[in-house]
């Protein structure tokens, strides 16, 4: 599955922070939060460190001021180098350059070792004693999983934290200067394409959907990339029971002989999975007696909160973090401490207010239509507020697979078309509004429309299926409209959910 990693070795015994990294010349791509701490860190080790990038703003730009004092050779705008300069030994790209660009091809084509930020990050940990890491990946719900578990880990009293595309550079995380017990780390398919040496504790990828395919080329190297999550994995490759292209990354993996594949669900658990026992979320992989018997890691009311209910991907996520936490050693009471004590990022089917019976939620963060499909399989009626950036996706499986669901549409952005176009071909009886203004002020009137389609019991759920670039600055921006609208149209008091 992966090529022979003495291609991807610039010079001997790149393992560790404390090797010779002195006279390397790399070249690091791209400069923004990622790129700027590889560059820090081979600068501090010695390197000689070109970096380039063809964005210029003022936050890159105060970076290439501190590498230029640093030591390095900055290259911005028009300056960028369009081949890795003469000599160069390693280039370093941020994850979201894609493969084909010409800097990367020319790099390959000259025999130049490639690796990602996260690579590099790898190859920096301590000789001795560094941080085992717990990695995640999936096309959707790798925030809350990570998140969730760093939660764990920290009710079982380790310091912890979560890092990589969760926010934090995993190369900061690697170099704190007090170091961590076990780090969880969320990673891309963007970043696993060039990951070739990590060798997590643990890993898990919670579901496959075709996403990113624009970066990747084709659905193929989409799975491709996210099955490297398994590669060298030690103790247990996670994966998802209701999945089976997940099952399937695990069984194409070259992992460390003795690693087990695990197994999550929302089913009963079988040997060796975790899953739903009625309302318990229950192991039968971590526990001696498991021929026979399961330990208990929490409830439903456990993850639920304050919430009216806990939506089916929010309890795979649960189980997905539990079942890592669990290969790590961690005990069911910290599971269960970590889980009740942890609260979800903005945006993620976050309720807003329930007004005259009925409640509104803000996924603004499904933004592929496998994301939208789980958040709207969480509701029985609901009137979906839906459009954006499609990025090629297709939606048809996703209107097929809600349409008996939906109460009506309230379609917005740039690709609604398609969205329509998708209801009337397979929920022609679905009432459809479609706005065609563009202006972010158009959340009122969404609002407004899907007020009156729903009736009490409702929800009426902001799951684009799409990106928010065509209308809001981020899906968070669009998310804070649409929640924004929600308290005028309750005229300043809403309902505590």
């Amino acid at each position: 599955m992966t090529e022979p990693l003495d291609t991807y070795e610039p010079r001997p015994g790149l393992t560790h922070r404390d090797a010779d990294w002195s006279g390397l010349r790399v070249l690091v791509v791209g400069l923004g939060v990622s790129g700027f701490a590889a560059a820090d860190a081979l600068l501090e080790r010695g390197a000689v460190v070109d970096a380039t990038s063809p964005d210029v703003s003022e936050a890159i730009t105060e970076r290439a001021r501190i590498l230029d004092i640093l030591g390095a050779r900055v290259h911005l705008g028009e300056d960028t180098v369009a081949v890795p300069p003469e000599g160069t030994e390693l280039v370093v790209t941020s994850p979201g350059v894609r493969p084909d660009n010409p800097l990367l091809v020319a790099a390959a084509a000259a025999g130049i070792p490639v690796w990602g930020e996260v690579e590099l990050a790898w190859r920096m940990r301590a000789r001795t004693g560094a941080a085992p890491w717990l990695t995640v990946t999936g096309t959707n719900g790798k925030t809350t999983t990570v998140n969730m578990l760093a939660s764990i880990l920290t009710a079982a009293g380790l310091r912890t934290t979560s890092a990589g595309n969760v926010g934090t550079p995993i190369l900061e995380a690697v170099l704190h200067p007090e170091p961590y017990d076990v780090i969880a780390v969320e990673l891309s398919s963007f970043q696993l394409h060039w990951s070739r040496s990590v060798s997590a504790v643990a890993s898990a990828c919670l579901n496959v959907a075709p996403d990113h395919l624009d970066w990747h080329g084709s659905l193929e190297e989409y799975q491709r990339a996210k099955g490297r999550i398994y590669e060298n994995t030690q103790v247990a490759c996670v994966y998802n029971v209701q999945d089976p292209v997940t099952e399937q990354l695990v069984m194409d993996a070259d992992v460390v002989e003795g690693c087990r594949a695990v197994g999550f669900t929302l089913g009963v658990p079988a040997l060796s999975m975790v899953g739903l026992v009625d309302d318990v979320l229950a192991d039968r992989a971590f526990v001696e007696q498991r021929q026979t018997s399961a330990a208990e890691l929490c409830t439903l009311a456990d993850l639920q909160g304050e919430a009216p209910s806990v939506a089916p991907h929010y309890v795979a996520n649960a189980l997905a973090a539990a079942t890592l936490a669990r290969a790590y050693g961690v005990g069911p009471v910290a599971v269960r401490d970590g889980l009740r004590a942890f609260r979800p990022d903005a945006h993620r089917i976050a309720d807003v207010a329930i007004v005259d019976g009925v409640r509104f939620v803000d996924d603004s963060k499904a933004t592929n239509p496998h994301a939208a499909a789980a958040s709207l399989l969480a509701f029985e009626h609901v009137v979906w507020v839906a459009g954006g950036q499609l990025k090629g996706a297709d939606v048809d499986e996703l209107v097929a697979t809600a349409k008996d669901r939906l109460r009506g549409v309230v379609l917005i952005g740039a690709d609604r078309a398609r969205i329509a176009d998708a209801l009337a071909r397979h929920a022609p009886d679905v009432p459809v509004v479609d706005l065609e203004s563009t202006d972010t002020g158009v959340m009122d009137t969404v609002v407004q429309q899907a007020v009156a389609l729903a009736q009490p019991g409702d929800v009426v759920l902001l799951a684009p299926a799409g990106a928010s670039l065509d209308m809001f600055t981020s899906y968070g921006a669009r998310g804070d409209a649409f929640a924004d609208a929600v308290r005028r149209h309750a005229g300043g008091g809403p309902e505590a959910p």
